[in-house]
């Protein structure tokens, strides 16, 4: 199966991270210097246009955890 680490968690890097994901993509790696991991969670779990994400995302330390 695939790795794959994504750099940028903005619009685009969220979506891929999604797709990603409903695809059974191992992601090992979320890179984003200038977003606190906190504002990760919130605005991957509550998207604009495609609603809520229905897994679990929460934040255990420094770490982004989905599913």
């Amino acid at each position: 199966m695939a790795k794959v680490g994504i750099n940028g968690f903005g619009r685009i890097g969220r979506l891929v991270l999604r797709a990603a994901l409903s695809k059974g993509v191992e992601v090992v790696a979320v890179n984003d210097p200038f977003i606190d991991v906190d504002y990760m969670v919130y605005m991957f779990k509550y998207d604009s246009t495609h609603g809520r994400y229905k897994g679990e995302v929460h934040k255990d330390g420094t770490d982004l955890v989905v599913d």
